[in-house]
């Protein structure tokens, strides 16, 4: 089931349902009922007003070897915003493949019940999906030989590393032959098999002057000369030569200007399609990050392309992906699909040589040179931003799949909030560095544009709920007991209890009118074993205690919430997420169903 949006749908659909009181003394007689208005003046938590222009950033730092150094702590960073220094309010630590996700394991109720004998200890759950990779391959922007040398290399990595508790996805720029999340490895290997160039600009020589994206946007956004005279003198060679015989001044000034329309008219259309192609690539990048935001574990893009170039105009966009990203806690590594890239002026071989004299070839070999590197800047700055790793310069790339798909060692992410920042959309460059360096190699985000709104506080409350269920950690602000069971029916019909049994001892109520105000959101949600959203279930419990009443719940087991699914028989993993509106704690627990 291939969902995107599907946290937000469930968030919107909630249900309050199911409510159980289990165990407990009888509760308190109904008092009157609250006034609303009172109580509306609580509904928005106060901390979020802190999360409204907090700034995060990951940073890798790694030593002299490569292997990222995990002892440094928040004193030892510097962080800059256009040049200012900056004071860090957030400072966190994250450590790859620390432990096996913890899970609770459903028991079987059929079998409970109609047993005199205590029930068998359950069998060892398989491995939790706790890893999902989305390989997206520049299909639009790579060369064919270039595409074929990096499936194969991807394919022989993807043999020898797929894990149990990893998920693996191919994308393409073009859209075509995607195959969502798997550990299917023979599904994995027809879709890399199936990869093919293809491009919507031709190739080099298609074009009269054959133009770039690059030196295109020189001469038409750029008003840039030396481009202009470059390929007029290309048209003139071969397009659109003068008449023979001898030419007056004006005659040749004629035809120069013919040329120079020419050149114009051509690199209107290839700044046009090359935007297009670049702004499809980022809605490619930002459908792939969607995606990854909805699966329950760890979180990686890997690119592969070999670059594109990218106007000026599309930067905010650039940095909105890479602000998408980290806050969906995705990484993006990429591979540059060229390998070793050796410029040979004028092309190999198979190009054919420039017309237009050496002068022009002289032009078009600098110009391709700068094209080089600013396609190349694209790959370097995605993977920088969001604490990836950017391979390149290299042949052998299925070593490079597995330098960008193993996840950093230790990624320190900082947070800070500007001041006085002004909701203009302007860029601020970003420098993080460390007090004392000691040769290490840091890697950082390198800046952000300031949001043009002021976010919504109900909408980051959703998004912190729905960002829990979406993840394997555990949480244990509140404290929660997750217990399942299931009810096998037929051989096509099954029903999976979900019980959380919460402690109200450490939640913080409000006190209004005599009474104990507390809202809880008890959120669960059913994944199949690829990680894939099935189903959801939201239930609000409103509490307005006397302080009798919570007093008795206190000493007790607290309450019980019980959540029915009706499912398939199959592999389930349930992520149980509970939060309190007043406390703004959260609990989060892992569960597996295995249905035979």
């Amino acid at each position: 089931m291939h969902l995107r949006g599907a946290a937000a749908a469930l968030l919107l659909a909630g249900v309050i349902a199911g409510l159980e009181l289990r165990g407990q003394a009888p509760a308190a007689p109904t008092a009157p009922q609250q006034n609303t208005a009172e109580m509306s003046s609580h509904d928005t938590p106060a901390t979020f007003s802190a999360k409204v222009n907090l700034v995060m950033v990951p940073v890798v730092v790694r030593d002299a070897k490569g292997k990222a150094v995990g002892t440094l702590q928040k004193e030892d960073f510097q962080l800059f915003d256009k040049g200012k220094p900056q004071v860090i309010s957030r400072f966190s630590v994250e450590k790859a493949g620390e432990s096996v996700i913890p899970a609770e394991v459903a028991t079987d109720e059929a079998a409970i019940d109609k047993s005199d004998k205590p029930p068998a200890p359950a069998s060892p759950a398989a491995p939790i999906a706790q890893r999902f990779v989305i390989y997206l391959f520049d299909d639009v922007h790579t060369t064919t030989s270039d595409l074929i040398q990096a499936r194969n290399a991807a394919d022989r990595h993807l043999t020898e590393s797929l894990d149990p508790a990893t998920r693996a996805a191919i994308f393409t720029t073009s859209g075509q032959g995607n195959v969502d999340f798997t550990d299917d490895r023979e599904q994995l290997h027809e879709a890399l098999m199936k990869l093919m160039a293809r491009p919507t600009i031709g190739g080099p020589g298609s074009e009269c002057p054959d133009l770039t994206y690059y030196m295109a946007d020189l001469i038409y956004n750029k008003n840039d000369t030396t481009a202009l005279q470059a390929a007029a003198a290309e048209v003139q060679a071969t397009c659109d030569p003068p008449p023979p015989g001898p030419q007056t001044p004006a005659m040749a000034q004629q035809a120069l200007q013919n040329a120079e329309i020419i050149v114009q008219s051509t690199a209107s259309r290839v700044v046009n399609l090359g935007e297009r192609d670049t702004r499809l690539a980022f809605t490619v990048l930002e459908g792939a990050i969607r995606r990854l935001s909805a699966a329950p574990g760890d979180r990686s893009l890997i690119f592969v392309s070999s670059g594109f170039f990218m106007q000026d105009d599309l930067r905010q966009e650039e940095t909105e992906i890479m602000d998408r990203a980290i806050r969906a806690n995705v990484r993006i590594s990429s591979l540059n699909a060229r390998g070793l890239y050796t410029l040979i002026p004028g092309g190999d071989a198979s190009t054919p040589t420039p017309p237009g004299g050496p002068d022009v070839l002289t032009i078009k070999t600098r110009y391709q040179t700068e094209n080089a590197v600013a396609e190349e800047g694209i790959l370097a700055e995605l993977a920088d931003g969001t604490g990836g790793r950017y391979f390149h310069n290299s042949n052998d790339l299925k070593a490079g799949f597995t330098q960008v798909a193993a996840s950093p060692e230790f990624v320190y992410v900082l947070g800070f909030s500007p001041q006085n920042l002004k909701l203009d959309g302007a860029y601020h460059a970003l420098k993080v560095t460390l007090k004392m360096s000691h040769g290490l190699d840091l890697q950082a985000r390198r800046g952000y544009y300031a949001p043009k709104h002021l976010p919504d506080p109900e909408e980051d409350a959703k998004r912190e709920i729905q960002e829990a269920l979406f993840s394997r950690d555990e949480l244990q602000d509140i404290p929660v007991e997750l217990h399942m069971q299931f009810f096998k029916s037929s051989d096509v019909a099954a029903k999976v209890a979900v019980l959380a049994r919460i402690s109200v001892k450490n939640l913080r109520f409000r006190k209004a009118d005599g009474r104990n105000n507390d809202n809880l959101t008890i959120l669960s949600g059913v994944f199949d074993r690829n990680g894939n959203y099935i189903t959801g279930m939201e239930k609000v419990v409103q509490m307005r205690l006397l302080d009798a009443t919570l007093e008795r719940l206190s000493s007790s087991a607290g309450i019980t919430v019980k959540t029915n699914f009706d499912v398939m028989p199959g592999s389930y993993v349930i992520r149980l997420v509970v939060r309190d509106s007043e406390g703004q704690t959260m609990a989060a627990r892992n569960g597996v169903v295995e249905i035979p």
